[in-house]
């Protein structure tokens, strides 16, 4: 973890991209302190903030393919016994979140690797039960970029928001505060977003028979 806060405070192109490769397999990298601030730092004319949402969806992807292709290849009882393992544990990994990934899979079908990445706890898990499923990896691959960019997105706005309103010293302080809101917004977004859905296919179904 001391290598990930060192990452942390030395943000550029290249460390964007390395940690949210590793915040989409299984290490606990918060994309909100990541993108956010580098955004801010592009405010300052430090940073390209294009770039960094590039590199960060880039990273995702890379790091969604390896959850991927390790659980399409390795399969569930591996995927679960590392779930349940001391480096699972260590990596803030269990089977509960295992299952409430695959649960959130198999309610939302592959549109939940899109939706999946604005929800907390899911988005670095739900490239696991699309390779456990066999998705087809190229529409994996594509929903996975649309869903990343998204939210990288918003945290880019984010901090390009505070860097005119909030001292760096109180940066991270207001992501945390900002984030909370931004993540309610987003699930009831998703929910309402998955009613709909839900309610068209009823009625589409109801009148084919």
């Amino acid at each position: 973890m001391n290598i990930i806060s060192t990452l942390l405070s030395n943000l550029n192109y290249g460390t964007i991209f390395f940690l949210m490769l590793l915040e989409s397999t299984v290490v606990p990298v918060p994309s909100e302190f990541v993108v956010t601030p580098a955004a801010y730092h592009a405010a300052a004319g430090h940073l390209n903030v294009f770039l960094i949402i590039l590199f960060a969806t880039l990273g995702a992807d890379v790091g969604a393919s390896i959850n991927y292709f390790v659980a399409k290849y390795v399969g569930r009882p591996v995927v679960y016994r590392f779930a349940n393992s001391r480096c699972g544990h260590m990596c803030l990994l269990n089977q509960e979140k295992v299952e409430k990934s695959e649960k959130y899979f198999d309610d939302h079908g592959v549109a939940a690797t899109l939706t999946g990445r604005f929800v907390p706890v899911i988005r670095h898990l739900i490239s696991i039960p699309a390779g456990l499923a066999r998705m087809n990896y190229w529409k994996f691959l594509f929903y996975t970029t649309i869903g990343a960019g998204g939210w990288h997105s918003v945290l880019a706005a984010l901090g390009w928001y505070l860097h005119a309103v909030v001292p760096e010293e109180q940066l991270n302080d207001k992501i945390a505060e900002y984030a909370e809101y931004i993540k309610i917004a987003i699930l009831l977004a998703v929910v309402a977003a998955a009613v709909y859905f839900g309610v068209k296919a009823w009625r589409k179904n109801k009148n084919n028979k």
